[in-house]
């Protein structure tokens, strides 16, 4: 071993520590110079972020900021992963989801990354008796196989088990999920599918005959595209998942193995550090449950992170490559055993070669390339991401609380309370999303008007009855909708002319403003030339809050002579003659271009 000499230096650890007194005043020292007279906690507070389920993130976390013990990869509670290595043994499962009966593509996926398979099975989806042509050229040995069948659940579930006996599988070859999820059917449509007692018994020929398969599956899909918050979706997920131990165990499995049949599905968000979280905190709940149960030991949650259909745009679809980008890579981080990575144009139909390429590729390159699975729990340790994995556990673990005492998840659904919670929290988030205080980029931020649409062939109808499924562009999109309609009746779109005042050091940032927040609506901003030439209804004045005072009354009345039927100023909301509306950072853009496309009678 080499002795390094010691060349005099002063080791780090050897200064005093900085008091947090001393920061926050250096944050109100930055803050005075915008403006803002707040000092000591209302000082950070200022730089505070409030998420949803009542949890604010700081912007200085340090190891005061104390959270539960996280223990060890592999052992209770969970926390760092639920095995010992974690992804580092060839990264995590890349499953790909297939909702149509092409064999080929289910090859091509298989042959270039792809190491499980997702079929949605049934309904609009694929039948069951096409699963053993889809399946055709498929090593079963080698390929998880894991079924989304709803309601014929059971029969998917008798034929896939067959398969395996007529190409002469071996039991514990035989992996995957058989994909029983009679609750998360429920909360799609609104109906009960079959009872626990086909469930328990799908249960117990995997437990006795096929310990690398599962039976049950506890998709928590339902309540996050229901517009659900990341604890509700927890806390649903954690209650179907104790309503299906009750019901395993009933039918007589213990706990530990009733414990072994579940998988549990949930979605990874552009969010990164909340999805990390989420994925953290949900193991530490299950693990918490097991233990209640008297099996600590079956307490490892086994994961299945799907990129969120809800942040996926169907306008300037290729941005949606970058988001499930960073879903994956929180996902991999979090400890996600499989990652489904939904194709950047599923929101437009049946994704097409080059998108499932694209998909599955992305976490080709975090693990092959970025090396991403590697470091088990490489998030562990950090002061924020512990404390918020923490607060984000109790957060869940009280609205759990709140369907137990509701009657479990089952009675919660039924009554509308689990349906009610997850509306109240879309609706506050809509909010959010109309005053584009949470940007949508492609949407609500930087639009592209002449963008051409990419075109899909339909994809198979989603179940659907229940609770709804949403979307974040959903508004902007139906004003889009709406200007796209009026450009094909009419061969150009509703335009508004932004007047400038003064010289471009005084008008362009609100000019650029205007600009793109109309665009956002469909309407096309016109800059150039003179009102009567732009062919717009419409005006919007551009420019300083001190030109205003000068001149805004003015330059609205030569609009009004000029034919405008409605003038409209970008910036505070003031008191100037001739104008009737306001355009600032945080206003309803929703409302406004919703009211300004109906006056230009764009339907």
């Amino acid at each position: 071993m080499t002795v390094l000499p010691d060349d005099g230096l002063s080791l780090a650890s050897e200064f005093p520590d900085a008091p947090h007194e001393q920061w926050q005043h250096l944050v109100a020292g930055v803050l005075r110079k915008s403006g803002k007279e707040v000092s000591g906690d209302a000082a950070e507070d200022a730089l505070s972020t409030l998420l949803e389920d009542g949890i604010t993130t700081r912007p200085l976390y340090t190891a005061h900021d104390t959270a539960p013990d996280a223990g060890l990869p592999g052992f209770a509670p969970f926390l760092r992963g639920d095995r010992a290595e974690g992804n580092t043994v060839g990264g995590w499962d890349v499953r790909q989801r297939h909702t149509v009966a092409d064999g080929d593509a289910v090859l091509s996926d298989l042959e270039n990354g792809v190491t499980s398979l997702w079929l949605g099975v049934g309904g609009n989806g694929i039948p069951v008796s096409s699963l053993a042509a889809v399946l055709e050229n498929v090593y079963l040995d080698l390929a998880p196989v894991v079924l989304d069948a709803g309601d014929e659940t059971p029969a998917a579930a008798d034929r896939l088990l067959a398969l395996y006996e007529e190409r002469g599988v071996a039991a514990a070859a035989a992996r995957g999920n058989l994909g029983a999820d009679p609750l998360g059917f429920e909360a799609r449509t609104g109906r009960p599918a079959y009872d626990l007692a086909a469930v328990a018994g799908l249960a117990r020929r995997c437990a006795d005959g096929y310990p690398g398969l599962r039976a049950l599956t506890v998709d928590a899909l339902p309540y996050h595209e229901a517009g659900g918050s990341t604890a509700q979706e927890l806390g649903c997920a954690l209650a179907t998942g104790v309503a299906y131990l009750r019901g395993l165990t009933d039918a007589g499995l213990s706990v530990t193995d009733a414990c072994g049949q579940l998988e549990f599905r949930y979605a990874a968000t552009a969010d990164q550090f909340l999805t990390i979280a989420k994925l953290r905190a949900a193991r530490r709940l299950w693990a918490r449950v097991a233990e209640a149960c008297g099996a600590p030991e079956a307490g490892a949650q086994l994961q299945h992170a799907v990129t969120s259909p809800v942040m996926m745009t169907r306008r300037d679809p290729w941005v949606n490559m970058l988001r499930t980008t960073v879903a994956t890579l929180a996902a991999g981080v979090g400890g996600a055993s499989s990652v489904t990575v939904l194709p950047f144009d599923e929101a437009l139909g049946l994704p097409d070669a080059f998108a499932r390429r694209i998909a599955r590729n992305t976490s080709t390159i975090l693990i092959e390339e970025s090396h991403l699975s590697r470091v088990i729990d490489p998030a562990g340790g950090s002061w924020y991401v512990e404390r918020l994995t923490d607060e984000l556990a109790h957060a869940a673990w009280e609205f759990f609380q709140g369907i137990e005492r509701d009657g479990g998840q089952a009675a919660a659904l039924r009554s509308g309370a689990v349906g009610a919670r997850l509306a109240e929290t879309w609706a506050a988030r809509s909010a959010k999303l109309a005053t584009r205080r949470e940007p949508i980029t492609g949407v609500s931020e930087f639009p592209h008007l002449d963008e051409k649409p990419l075109e899909r062939a339909p994809a198979p109808e989603q179940p659907s009855g229940g609770l709804p499924r949403v979307r974040r562009d959903e508004a902007f999109e139906a004003l889009r909708a709406r200007s796209d309609a009026h450009l094909a009746a009419t061969g150009a779109r509703p335009r508004v002319y932004l007047a400038a005042i003064g010289p471009a050091a005084a008008h362009s940032a609100r000019l650029a403003f205007a600009a793109n927040l109309f665009r956002t609506g469909g309407i096309e901003p016109v800059t150039e030339g003179t009102f009567e030439e732009s062919g717009a209804p419409e005006a919007c004045l551009c420019s300083s809050d001190a030109l205003y005072e000068e001149a805004a009354e003015a330059t609205a009345a030569e609009l009004r002579a000029a034919g405008a039927a409605h003038v409209l100023l970008a910036g505070r909301p003031g008191q100037y003659a001739g104008v009737d509306a306001y355009a600032f950072a945080g206003c309803d853009a929703v409302a406004l271009l919703s009211t300004t496309l109906d006056r230009m009678g764009v339907s």
